[in-house]
């Protein structure tokens, strides 16, 4: 019996990392082209205001690997007009319209939020860069590839009729994706396995 419930306990982590990590290829050329043509639609309908070149860039360099979309934004003065009614409504709450939905898009592929800070005052520190707008947030957001994270957005048909609400909420924000070298927080491959192990061992106990 011990033998089973270490077994079941191994072959969920071992599905769990599969999910997690995903198959870990590169995007073709073609996926390249595809999610390209579909970006050049929504900038020529007024969509999207990506740098394509920037994206193309970054979609070719594509190593099939997990990375973080850094995120700085900055809200607009409650309340703002809902882009849907005209009303007038708090911007948290047209913020949480996006971020909900599209929050549930990503953790069906394994992405998820890493860290969300609200800005604690201005900038302490800065060389050579823009005077700061007033930062009101800044978050971490892990994509599984950068497959998962066009075919979660701008791919994702769903996103058209979501992205409205998150530019009614931001005076401005920009993001960059980054790769991470270290890492001081316990990330859910840890977690999961901590887990399913605490999980089979009180069932060993009950069970013995």
């Amino acid at each position: 019996m011990e033998i089973a419930i270490w077994t079941c306990a191994a072959l969920l982590y071992l599905a769990f990392r599969f999910w997690y990590d995903g198959r870990g290829k590169p995007l073709t050329p073609q996926e390249v082209e595809h999610f390209i043509e579909v970006l050049e639609q929504r900038t020529a309908a007024g969509i999207a205001t990506q740098d394509i070149a920037t994206v193309r860039k970054f979609l070719e360099q594509d190593d099939g690997k997990e990375f973080i979309m850094v995120n700085l934004v900055e809200f607009k003065a409650s309340p703002v007009a809902h882009p849907d009614t005209g009303e007038d409504v708090k911007v948290r709450s047209l913020l949480m319209a996006y971020f909900k939905p599209f929050m549930g898009i990503m953790l069906r592929r394994a992405g998820h939020p890493v860290l969300s800070m609200a800005g604690a005052g201005g900038y302490l520190d800065a060389w050579n860069t823009p005077p700061d707008p007033g930062w009101h947030l800044a978050g971490l957001i892990r994509y599984r590839s950068r497959r998962d994270a066009m075919l979660a957005s701008f791919a994702n048909p769903a996103f058209d009729g979501l992205h409205k609400y998150k530019i009614a909420a931001m005076a401005q924000t920009f993001a960059f994706p980054a790769k991470t070298q270290t890492a001081g927080y316990a990330s859910p491959r840890l977690t999961v396995a901590l887990v399913l192990a605490l999980a089979a061992s009180l069932l060993q106990l009950l069970v013995a």
